[in-house]
């Protein structure tokens, strides 16, 4: 019976010197540096928003008109191929057109205006200048401006993560000659934000005439960052 309540001791012990061995044990020397990778490519995708801005002395009026140019628009954007899941209604508001206030400070209305917009997903940057000439010819009276992305990023941030990975041992290695310590093994790594630079454009000038907008995407970036500790000796 004593060796039985002995033997729970005896492994309490034992856990006791563990522990107190493992927070004797050095803490080891560490460096700790960030890393940063960058990958660029050409977008092969681009996003177009552009609606109707329409008045009337009543909502119903101010409605109706704007519903018209939109059915003329939505058929615009149906000709040149796109698929319904590539266009949404991206906001729509009815809202008073207010005139000079009276001489005790009441806002007279004198109309109302309607506001609808669309964006469109194109999937082939080569046919966004014809896009926009058809929009516009259709009737919307309102470019908000076109952005650029890249339908498959997730390759171009696998490359960009291991740039900044290579970033990181770089400096590690550059800090660690001049302190006259040697880098070793990877103790950690984190990863911070990771991005893909968006490549916006507004549009300043419709144009008219039959003739495609001409459109330049330009590149886009995507970037990358790692948080490494490496222990040194």
């Amino acid at each position: 019976m004593k060796r039985a309540l002995l033997l729970p001791a005896a492994l309490a012990a034992l856990a006791l010197a563990s522990t107190a061995f493992a927070a004797d044990a050095p803490t080891p020397r560490s460096i700790s540096v960030q890393g940063n990778g960058s990958m660029t490519a050409i977008p092969d995708m681009a996003i177009a928003r552009s609606g109707i801005e329409s008045r009337g002395a009543t909502p119903e009026e101010a409605l109706a008109a704007n519903t018209k140019v939109m059915n003329a628009v939505m058929a615009a954007i149906k000709r040149h191929g796109i698929a319904e899941r590539d266009f949404e209604t991206s906001s729509f508001a009815v809202n008073p057109v207010y005139g000079q206030a009276t001489p005790r400070g009441v806002m007279i209305i004198e109309g109302y205006q309607v506001t609808n917009q669309v964006s469109v997903r194109l999937r082939d940057i080569a046919k966004l200048g014809g896009l926009l000439s058809s929009l516009v010819e259709a009737g919307a009276n309102r470019l908000n401006g076109v952005s650029f992305d890249i339908a498959e990023p997730a390759p171009l941030m696998d490359e960009a993560r291991k740039a900044a990975l290579a970033d990181a041992r770089k400096r590690a290695d550059l800090y660690a000659t001049a302190a006259g310590v040697k880098v070793a093994r990877v103790l950690s790594i984190s990863e911070g934000g990771s991005m893909q630079a968006p490549q916006p454009m507004i549009l300043r000038a419709m144009k008219a005439g039959g003739e495609a907008v001409p459109i330049a995407a330009g590149e886009q970036a995507i970037n990358a960052s790692v948080s490494v500790v490496y222990e040194i000796e």
